[in-house]
């Protein structure tokens, strides 16, 4: 008899009949970072059926602190997070179906998703507001739960959202804070990921055994060095006429109008371009190109690294790109079609 699950079915809100719903359900992360990875690793092992892991970016050694699906190793590699966090996961359980994507979330790309592959949960890991404003708009018009999770310093924030139950994350703006420190800025410590991650797995697991007078129902907000924990309901702040989850939604943040083309990406020193239309590179044929220029590359299966004196440029198959070493985005934009054309 395989025992697993045995302890997580000795409890009782979950049991047996609890076990078989989350072996059904599909999650779909955004974001492979600290929040993502510990969330990911919570919930394949709880025995979720399906996790799709969804990420722009590449492990890098500040990663390596916090996110604890990484290792040195993929740091050398400049592994992209979703690649190496299903490597890792597929080794935690064999048994869960694993999909990683290597790519920035779009309005299109997150609809595609949810229409296609039909997740029955949406996590939050991303570090950046226009993102989570689109989660939230995708989740509102599909009718899909997600849960909201942030954190800097010693600060963390988590709220599970309902549609058709709760207020969204629109509503929020006026009581959530939306920019100012980042983990780049004000750093953070690992404890305060975890915590974070404790209250979006619990509120998770919570929503895939369908327990729904179990969830917390409360904006829960602490600072584990100053000591400081909140919770707050905030069924109050929901408006009639917010875009979103109002009378009459319209879902503003999934137009074609709100989709950037360029992004400084939050709290770095770097700006992604992606391109109006997805280019298909051969990506070895490009870095031989630009070796014979003389510049150090780094390739591996899924991107190229270019050093550019004080700069360095990143490009994935698709032909989005990473300028690292810049914030400026026209600058950003010359160096990409310099070598990009």
């Amino acid at each position: 008899m395989n025992e697993r699950y045995s302890r997580q079915e000795l409890f009782a809100p979950i049991g047996e009949e609890g076990q078989k719903k989350i072996r059904q359900k599909h999650v779909l992360i955004i974001g492979a970072g600290a929040l993502g990875t510990g969330s990911a690793e919570a919930l394949v092992r709880a025995g979720v059926g399906k996790v799709t892991i969804v990420d722009r970016d590449y492990v890098e050694w500040s990663n390596l602190q916090r996110q604890q699906l990484y290792s040195e190793a993929d740091a050398k590699e400049r592994l992209p997070k979703a690649v190496a966090a299903k490597r890792r996961l597929q080794e935690v359980n064999s048994d869960v179906e694993i999909d990683a994507i290597v790519g920035d979330v779009t309005a299109q790309e997150l609809e595609e998703l949810i229409t296609t592959r039909t997740p029955d949960l949406l996590m939050d890991a991303t570090d950046n507001f226009d993102t989570r404003m689109l989660i939230n708009d995708a989740a509102y018009k599909y009718r899909i739960p997600w849960i909201y999770g942030a954190c800097v310093g010693s600060y963390g924030i988590s709220y599970a959202f309902i549609p058709g139950k709760t207020p969204c994350f629109h509503c929020l703006l006026d009581t959530v804070p939306t920019g100012g420190l980042t983990c780049d800025t004000a750093g953070i410590i690992s404890p305060a990921v975890q915590m974070v991650v404790s209250y979006q797995v619990t509120e998770a697991l919570k929503i895939l055994v369908e327990d729904w007078a179990a969830l917390r129902n409360k904006l829960v907000s602490f600072d584990l060095w100053k000591n400081q924990h909140t919770a707050i309901r905030i069924d109050s702040v929901k408006k009639e006429d917010c875009p979103t989850c109002g009378s009459k939604p319209s879902y503003p943040f999934l137009s074609y109008e709100q989709q950037t083309k360029t992004a400084v990406l939050c709290g770095r020193n770097s700006v992604q371009i992606r391109p109006a239309v997805k280019r298909n590179y051969d990506l070895q044929e490009l870095a031989d190109l630009f070796a014979k220029q003389g510049l150090a590359v780094h390739v591996n299966p899924y991107l190229v690294s270019v050093s550019l004196g004080n700069e360095r440029l990143v490009i994935f198959s698709d032909g989005r790109a990473l300028i690292h070493g810049t914030k400026d985005i026209q600058e950003a934009k010359s160096i990409y079609y310099r070598y990009l054309g």
